[in-house]
């Protein structure tokens, strides 16, 4: 008669724990780094010395060196406004797919999951030249028009409106609900972990996007913090790293206090939602 282990071996969790050090270490050195870097004066960039002394000066010279505020009130309107025009299209789109019936459904279904095989950087020559001819070259609107219709939040949402009980759709239309109200009144708060999860995956991705703002904006009443600060950041600006260090802890400064604060709804929502 055969036995099954019922559980892992102290070397095994020695040496997973190990691992998971090693590579938290990895993750924090750069970030370590440019902290210290920041706090301190030039001269201690390259060497550690516990008694260097502090100072801000360096984050005053970054935000007086380049217009840090109108970046970050750009990302934070370019993300705001992707994040709703997401939502809005989204959420109506996954409901559909999910609870409606209409001809090709599926079809249409598999040609939305295609746009998930597909990098954002084929379609930059295209993307640009549709934004050309709608003359909104140099807008916020043309960063993030590309990303108003989310394939990944289609699909995060179908499945998730797919497991609700129809049983609730039922006892909604017996109260008179409109189909506009079964989605906002039943669905979206029962999905309100998976929309938690898909926000948070948007505004880190489009606050550190860089390739397409990069091409599609040329003035400084538009550019994001990522294009903003690597105008910044250039070799023959005569920056010291100390203060490029302070200006880069100023753009994602935001996006990792913001984590911090919320990791633990973070990781809930994650696991609520099913993203492995």
């Amino acid at each position: 008669m055969s036995t099954m282990p019922t559980s892992d071996s102290p070397f095994d969790r020695a040496l997973f724990v190990t691992g998971a050090w090693l590579l938290a270490l990895v993750w924090i050195l750069p970030l370590a780094w440019a902290i210290w870097a920041a706090i301190h004066p030039a001269q201690f960039v390259t060497r550690f010395d516990p008694l260097a002394p502090l100072t801000t000066q360096n984050f005053i010279d970054a935000w007086n060196a380049a217009p840090f505020g109108r970046y970050l009130l750009n990302t934070v309107m370019l993300v705001t406004m992707i994040l709703s025009a997401q939502l809005l299209l989204c959420i109506h789109a996954a409901f559909a797919f999910a609870r409606l019936e209409f001809p090709f459904k599926n079809l249409l279904f598999a040609l939305v999951l295609m746009q998930l095989m597909i990098t954002p950087d084929i379609l930059l020559v295209r993307n640009y030249a549709t934004v050309a001819q709608l003359g909104l070259l140099d807008t916020i609107l043309a960063i993030g028009l590309p990303y108003f219709a989310s394939a990944f939040a289609i699909f995060l949402l179908r499945q998730t409106f797919k497991t609700i009980p129809k049983e609730l759709d039922e006892a909604a239309r017996i109260e008179g609900v409109t189909l506009l109200g079964l989605i906002w009144r039943v669905y979206v708060p029962l999905a309100k972990p998976t929309i938690l999860a898909f926000a948070l995956v948007s505004v880190s991705n489009h606050w550190n996007n860089f390739v397409w703002p990069l091409i599609v904006t040329s003035s400084v009443n538009t550019r994001p913090l990522t294009v903003g600060l690597s105008i910044f950041a250039t070799t023959d600006s005569g920056i010291e790293w100390s203060i490029i260090t302070a200006a880069t802890l100023i753009t994602s400064g935001p996006l990792l206090i913001g984590f911090l604060l919320f990791q633990r709804q973070f990781v809930q929502s994650f696991m609520r939602a099913g993203i492995k």
